[in-house]
């Protein structure tokens, strides 16, 4: 079957197509692509029948108040890699190897119930021919075996979800579905998809490696995860900060700081501004975590057993995960012994941690640390992926200030009432 006979099975289709250069892509993926899924793909990523989504090379960049941003290569990299994680967890425990792996599964779309769809690359050399291969999330959480392989390549599969319908693990149904195929309603704004510019390496790979096992400190952590040429804190003073808390600091925080700014370590730990003397800095944040702290041990108090700043001994948030958990200190006794501490988001709250911030961020990554609101690598994950810090700049804030009162100024005239009629 062709492109054109079965989107001559759909009653209505919206075409809104974004220009694809194959042989750029393919080049980078490293793999040739199905001719039927080049030829769908012209229409643009589609949402087909209201449930499947086909992902097709493009990207869309982040916005303040759309959080929908999507390269086409990272999909893939995070797709693959989650369903490898789960798998790993259920039947049959060995996940099948993924592509770049040869012969390993390549995904291209994704259903309403977070079932992921892949093509088997190791069935034939002609992508033509590459069968569909279905990752059923369902059946995953509930322990079961959650992989299904047909028989068909992607029009004759799609053909068949609109018609019929397939049985996937679960028993659940995929499909039949309306015959209705449109754009992709979180993919409106996205755009030709280019290879990202390579950043120049600023410490060699080799370093890197060695810094996974080898040394202590700042020394090494600078290694795993390069600081910024001029990193952005805020515009106070430490001793400003410090009045205003009315406690110094640990040294080595400020050490810490005073090397790497405000950012993100390894796509997930993030230590806000600490000269920031407004939103998004040190001191808000502190009061902001505390008193919804405060807030949650009033209603329940047996699930949050912690003084909370500015009480004796209280927990100071400093950082926070993008899952929510917050990391801080207990302050108790001299600053420079404080322990740092999680509160985590989604687990008990545990023990202070053993190590210093420095020792603690060292530790997790190179996967020493199990803790409750760190994230744990994969055992196939290469760590040097993952490990990094991406700063945020005083024009980030900026623009997240200005974002911000946009979206606050129109959010305020959509609710505004209309004012009353005048009465005679």
């Amino acid at each position: 079957m062709d492109a054109n006979a079965y989107l001559g099975l759909l009653s209505r289709v919206e075409a809104d197509p974004i220009e694809v250069d194959w042989e750029v892509v393919e080049s980078h993926v490293g793999i040739a692509l199905p001719s039927d899924y080049k030829a769908l793909a012209a229409y643009g990523p589609l949402d087909i029948g209201d449930f499947v989504w086909l992902y097709t090379p493009c990207v869309q960049e982040y916005e303040f108040n759309r959080l929908d941003a999507f390269d086409y290569v990272g999909w893939l990299q995070e797709t693959h890699r989650h369903c490898r994680i789960v798998a790993r967890d259920v039947p049959p425990h060995v996940p099948p190897p993924f592509h770049p792996l040869e012969g390993g599964l390549l995904a291209w779309g994704r259903t309403r119930r977070s079932s992921y769809l892949f093509w088997d690359t190791s069935a034939s050399e002609d992508p033509d021919r590459w069968p569909v291969v279905v990752f059923e999330q369902d059946s995953a959480l509930k322990g079961d075996n959650p992989w299904l392989t047909l028989d068909t390549p992607l029009l004759e599969t799609l053909t068949l979800i609109l018609s019929e319908g397939i049985c996937l693990p679960s028993g659940q149904m995929l499909g039949p579905l309306p015959p209705i195929a449109r754009r992709t309603a979180f993919l409106r704004a996205a755009t030709p998809w280019t290879p990202a510019e390579k950043s120049p390496e600023r410490v060699p790979e080799n370093e890197r490696r060695a810094a996974l096992t080898e040394g202590a400190g700042l020394a090494a952590l600078r290694l795993l995860a390069p600081p910024p040429e001029d990193p952005y804190l805020g515009e106070l003073t430490w001793e400003e900060v410090f009045a205003a808390l009315g406690t110094r600091l640990p040294s080595e925080y400020v050490e810490l700081m005073d090397v790497y700014g405000t950012g993100c370590f390894s796509s997930w730990m993030r230590f806000v501004a600490p000269l920031r003397g407004d939103r998004y800095g040190l001191i808000q944040t502190a009061s902001v975590v505390s008193d919804g702290y405060r807030d949650l041990r009033e209603s329940f108090p047996e699930n949050y057993p912690l003084a909370a700043w500015p009480e004796p001994g209280g927990f100071l948030a400093f950082a926070n995960s993008i899952d929510g958990d917050e990391l801080g200190w207990l302050t108790q006794g001299d600053p420079d012994q404080w322990p740092v501490i999680v509160y985590p988001r989604h687990a008990d709250q545990g023990s202070p941690l053993p190590g210093t911030l420095t020792e603690t961020l060292l530790d997790w990554m190179r996967g020493r640390l199990e803790e409750a609101g760190f994230a744990a690598l994969d055992p196939d994950d290469d760590p040097l992926e993952f490990l990094g810090f991406v700063p945020n700049t005083a024009d980030d804030f900026a623009g997240l200030e200005r974002e911000l009162r946009e979206w606050e100024g129109r959010f305020t005239a959509d609710t505004l009432e209309p004012p009353a009629p005048e009465t005679a």
